[in-house]
């Protein structure tokens, strides 16, 4: 069987770790090289009902989205959560590897599946990625056209049907910043929190703006701002980017479930690596549980 340190190389191939953002840490939290890795479990986040179910699922290694340590952590002993599941998985010989900022930018990673999901055509990232030896264009999100122009209430029905049926099911629905009949052709997504590129997308001329965890503040700034650029359109003043309509319009995803539409991809596209670079074959399961944090969204006040 391949064993821990082939399979790690395989995922950094596919998924290569400078492609990752300065602040974040990404790759093998937790494992021994030497171990052997007969089933891969896939999981968006890994909490600790997660990780009890890779490991009840005989998981050698647990590959996530989410980091299990985002920010800086100075103990893994028995005071929290997560020296409790450093302890589960070394008991169990269940290793940890996380695709994070690496996995969105890479090619058929995170935002390049959102996309496709999407039904987005002649695709470009976002952020682009210099990249000589990727042989397709990486970077952070996505930037395409729709195959013909749909009014925005469609369109965001698209995005919460694919976020659901092939994503993960989540109580906090799909919100949308907008004129709902207003036709919408060309889309950028970014799976995850957006709020930092709203310049960027603001550049790229789109006329929706597909990301999560829009705040109050910034949202509302960049509302403003392109309503603004339409009005100075429709008098004659060149600002922004096309007619007078407003762009971009925003539609807020739940984060980690059009995130987890990756696991699409990378249930197919690992186990096929391990198999070219090694010539062993390992199973593999996604974990398509719920891992948002919210079990209610009330929009109705009580009858």
């Amino acid at each position: 069987m391949a064993n821990l340190k082939q399979v790690i190389d395989v995922l950094e191939t596919l998924y290569p770790l400078r492609y990752a953002e300065q602040w974040d840490e990404p790759g093998l939290i937790v494992g021994d090289m030497s171990h052997e890795v007969r089933r891969i479990v896939f999981a968006t986040d890994p909490t600790s009902a997660i990780v009890d179910k890779a490991i009840d699922a005989g998981a050698d290694l647990l590959v996530t989205h989410h980091p299990l340590f985002f920010r800086s952590v100075h103990e893994v002993g028995g005071l929290g959560f997560r020296g409790d599941i450093v302890r589960k998985l070394y008991t169990h010989g269940c290793g940890l590897w996380v695709g994070h900022t690496n996995a969105d930018s890479a090619w058929r990673g995170v935002g390049h599946a959102a996309a496709d999901y999407l039904g987005l055509t002649d695709q470009r990232p976002l952020v682009p990625i210099e990249d000589d030896s990727a042989g397709h264009s990486v970077g952070l999100g996505r930037i395409g056209m729709l195959q013909e122009p749909l009014p925005l209430g469609d369109f965001a029905q698209r995005v919460f049907d694919a976020v659901t049926e092939h994503g993960m099911k989540t109580r906090l629905g799909v919100q949308v910043c907008g004129d709902l009949d207003a036709l919408v052709h060309t889309v950028a997504v970014l799976p995850g929190s957006g709020d930092s590129l709203f310049d960027e997308v603001r550049a790229a001329g789109v006329d929706v703006y597909v990301t999560s965890d829009l705040r109050h503040h910034p949202t509302t700034d960049a509302i403003e701002q392109a309503r603004y650029e339409a009005d100075m359109r429709a008098h004659g003043i060149g600002l922004g980017q096309g007619n007078a309509q407003v762009r971009p319009y925003l539609i807020n995803t739940p984060h980690a479930a059009i995130e987890s539409i990756w696991f699409n991809y990378a249930m197919e596209d690992v186990p096929k690596a391990i198999a070219q670079a090694t010539g062993e074959e390992v199973g593999v399961q996604w974990l398509h549980d719920t891992t948002d944090p919210w079990t209610l969204s009330m929009t109705s006040p009580r009858a």
